[in-house]
């Protein structure tokens, strides 16, 4: 797929079915169980990687959202304002830490794109095989754009993410992740402040590096959250919205809402602050969001065979 462009993007093709989607074990933006009909279309078996995106980039010119310098009128009220591009890192406490305030591991570094996601310091050139990261919705749009794909729909996405254990907490089953051999990149140690790496890796992990599901996916778990077409709603709502469906189009969200949902967890996710390393699980993103653990990987509706 997509190797006229000089990449491939090795797209699984998955025949749909009904995924009983969420959960009501754990965060309440997980609620309710709903079961929803997937149609058949094919999805990327691993994220989008850097070196993708970097063919993507030479193929275009494209510059990503945290390649340009911020616009004073998106901070209203700002005196000496820095517009210096760039985009939010993940830091280490020194320590433990109230894990109520989010602001205490990040950090804003000018100069951290998708070429450098720690910032000028720790250029990516080593990270070609890993998925990309500090890409915004809109950026991620782009790519897909010129690659001939789409992001997938939520409910795409987690019925994927099942490999066929429909209704199991995690991709591989119920065992949790720290019992026997790592399953996927997440979290090791305490968070904030000490990790001591998934096999070796901290921070993200070459594709690939981890079991595949059941359906031969890889990096459905862990390594970096990865961004859907839907957008949020609080809570699924029982009845699919109208424009809802398995063709990339994105359900109706509270009015003014144009955040999406991303799916998958990452390599910062640790049980006693994101337990989110699960298909049912999700997050709120806005679509300027580009940060060191926000990746994603791309879809292809696929049509139903005739039959005669």
């Amino acid at each position: 797929m997509a190797t006229d462009l000089g990449i491939d993007l090795d797209l699984v093709a998955l025949d749909g079915g009904v995924v009983a989607m969420g959960s009501t074990d754990f965060y309440p933006e997980e609620g309710p169980v709903v079961r929803r009909q997937v149609g058949p279309f094919a999805l990327a078996r691993t994220p989008v990687t850097t070196a993708h995106f970097a063919a993507f980039v030479a193929a275009t010119g494209y510059v990503t959202t945290a390649e340009r310098p911020l616009d004073p009128a998106d901070f209203p009220g700002a005196v000496d304002l820095d517009t210096t591009p760039g985009s939010l890192v993940f830091t280490p406490t020194d320590g433990p830490v109230d894990l109520r305030d989010w602001r205490q591991w990040w950090r804003w570094v000018p100069g951290a794109s998708w070429r450098a996601p720690r910032g000028p310091e720790a250029p990516a050139a080593a990270l070609d095989g890993h998925p990309v990261v500090q890409v915004s919705f809109e950026d991620a749009l782009a790519f897909c754009d010129w690659a001939g794909v789409r992001l997938p729909t939520e409910e795409e996405w987690e019925f994927a993410a099942r490999g066929g254990l429909d209704g199991a907490t995690y991709a591989w089953g119920e065992e949790p992740q720290h019992v026997g051999a790592l399953k996927a990149n997440t979290w090791q140690g305490d968070f904030p402040w000490r990790n001591t790496g998934a096999n070796g890796w901290v921070g993200t992990s070459p594709v690939g590096s981890f079991p595949p599901n059941g359906f031969g996916l890889l990096d459905m778990t862990g390594n970096v959250w990865e961004w859907t077409s839907t957008r949020w709603t609080d809570r699924h709502e029982a009845v699919p919205p109208a424009s809802s469906s398995s063709c990339g189009c994105s359900p109706a969200a509270a009015p003014g809402t144009d955040d999406r949902v991303a799916k998958g967890g990452s390599h910062l996710c640790a049980p006693e602050y994101c337990l989110r390393y699960r298909p049912a699980a999700r997050t709120r993103q806005t679509t300027d969001s580009a940060t060191t653990h926000m990746g994603f990987r791309v879809a292809r509706s696929q049509r139903v065979s005739a039959t005669t």
